[in-house]
């Protein structure tokens, strides 16, 4: 159901964050009704919405799709958040959304002869790859980056300007990923891992860090970070 097109006939009044309730006129297995995201006043029948999010209940079933215009429908869970909030008596225990947004960083330090990078394995997980984790409502990529870094590894880090490389793919179905990567230098290579988000850190030289990473975006990412690090 996600990711699909539908039309809706707009019939609910907009709350103050641009939330209209809609009738799913076209063909959607499980669903009826919609919350539609405008940045502008619909038309009372809207075609070509795109669905954007799910919202499920603690039974785990979908308690109501969300949509917007194909135009606007790059929208990312803090900001749909943020519009349902303005929806009175709604509630729900999970969303899923179509577009996803992480940010990171390839996180070197220079207190060996040769300059090591930190990879981690996360919780569960089977490949090595950067310290990274979803943007929170407000906050710009760099601050989502330093944060996550500082929750996973414990580590205060500082970025080197003019890095910034994105990854985008689909990891499973419909649901379109993009991370953000910066370049940061830490000062120790003393790490406290988040044990609820990450089973292991190591830190390793850039070419042991190409071979140890399983995805083509990461080797790249990890290609161009050497050769900015090798000149600093």
């Amino acid at each position: 159901m996600i990711g699909f097109k539908a039309t809706v006939e707009i019939y609910g009044k907009s709350t103050d964050k641009g939330v209209y309730l809609a009738d799913v006129k076209s063909r959607l297995p499980g669903a009826t009704v919609a919350f539609a995201i405008f940045r502008k006043e619909p038309q009372s029948t809207v075609n070509n919405v795109i669905v954007i999010a799910l919202a499920y209940g603690s039974d785990n079933k979908v308690k109501r799709i969300i949509v917007a215009p194909e135009k606007d429908a790059i929208m990312y869970e803090p900001e749909i958040k943020d519009r349902l909030s303005s929806v009175k008596g709604f509630t729900y225990t999970k969303l899923l959304c179509l577009y996803e947004k992480s940010c990171g960083a390839v996180v070197f330090n220079r207190l060996h002869k040769v300059p090591k990078v930190l990879l981690v394995k996360n919780k569960n997980g089977r490949y090595w790859s950067f310290p990274k984790g979803h943007v929170e409502y407000g906050e710009t990529e760099l601050e989502t980056a330093t944060r996550e870094i500082k929750e996973e590894t414990g580590l205060n880090v500082s970025s080197v300007d003019g890095f910034r490389e994105v990854s985008t793919y689909c990891p499973f179905g419909r649901i379109r990923k993009r991370v953000v990567f910066f370049l940061a230098e830490a000062y120790t290579d003393k790490v406290t891992i988040q044990e609820e988000e990450i089973d292991l850190s190591v830190w390793v030289s850039f070419k042991e860090a190409k071979n140890m990473c399983c995805y083509d975006n990461d080797k790249k990412v990890l290609a161009k970070a050497e050769r900015l690090v090798r000149y600093m």
